[in-house]
């Protein structure tokens, strides 16, 4: 482990990005909100919005007083929307079981609505500097190409990729947490995905992939998402229509918004069964 610890932190020491929940003054819901805002969403588009809900909702208690439909509206363009419902939920119960203040401990946080592995143990690791197992992608990846020799980890993480990511881990909590976002940062910025940048990275001499010659994967097919003409990219259209209107959107509106029926409504429906989406009368939808 030593081997690794040391170049992978002095090389965050010198790059890390000056974002705002990684401050020391951000406040632990600031860290939990970036967390939901950033999963599968890069950290430039997350900005703005990070900071407008900040001053909007700087606490829990205050997202939780609001509407649910006032989150989705502020998500805008976030993309999967369905997270602005979890966080709202997640606000509401940290108001009424943890009068207000987001939970330290990562079973308290896992039992949060929309609250995930990944995302409990982030939190509990980056606001409150605890001792965890972080595996996002770019963690995922940065461990299995220097330790394992694979150019990807395996679509959906194994029980032996946490042990060997449990084994790796700084036994003290302050260092294991600081271990664990300059790795996610090394995966981020230089060990990423397509083009990995090599000749930049602080572990090149101790990697396993780059001394085996970088073979390519050749793991279980990993699903490539599509956007244009999708499911997905409908319902988009649809809610985007609806949360910028100021009030409820007749369905006519939405009929111009997506032409082809048959998708629309399967769309529309799911984005009710989602509760993304209400109807306000005959025909008419608004937001929660």
């Amino acid at each position: 482990m030593s081997k690794l610890l040391h170049p992978v932190l002095d090389w965050y020491d010198e790059h890390q990005r000056d974002l705002p929940w990684r401050q020391p003054c951000a406040s632990a819901w600031s860290v939990m909100v970036s967390e939901f805002m950033l999963q599968q969403t890069p950290v430039v588009r997350v900005l703005p919005v990070h900071e407008a809900w900040l001053d909007r909702w700087p606490t829990p208690a205050a997202l939780a007083e609001d509407e649910p439909g006032e989150a989705v509206r502020a998500w805008g363009r976030l993309g999967y929307p369905r997270r602005a419902l979890r966080l709202h939920a997640a606000a509401t119960t940290i108001r009424d079981v943890h009068g207000g203040a987001v939970p330290s401990s990562y079973d308290d946080l896992r039992a949060l609505p929309g609250v995930g592995d990944y995302t409990a143990a982030a939190v509990a690791a980056f606001a409150f500097g605890q001792r965890q197992v972080v595996l996002d992608t770019n963690v995922r990846r940065v461990l299995a190409r220097t330790l394992t020799g694979a150019e990807l980890p395996a679509p959906s993480v194994t029980k032996a990729e946490r042990t060997l990511a449990a084994d790796v881990l700084p036994h003290d909590d302050p260092t294991a947490a600081t271990w664990s976002v300059a790795v996610m940062e090394l995966g981020a910025l230089v060990c990423t995905a397509t083009r990995p940048a090599c000749d930049r990275c602080p572990v090149v001499d101790l990697c396993a992939w780059h001394a085996a010659g970088r073979p390519a994967y050749d793991g279980p097919p990993r699903k490539v998402q599509t956007y244009a003409g999708t499911d997905r990219q409908c319902r988009g259209r649809l809610l985007g229509v609806v949360r910028d209107a100021e009030g409820a959107v007749p369905a006519r509106r939405l009929k111009q918004a997506w032409a082809e029926p048959v998708q629309r409504e399967r769309a529309l429906a799911s984005l009710l069964a989602d509760g993304l989406l209400v109807r306000t009368g005959a025909g008419s939808f608004a937001l929660p």
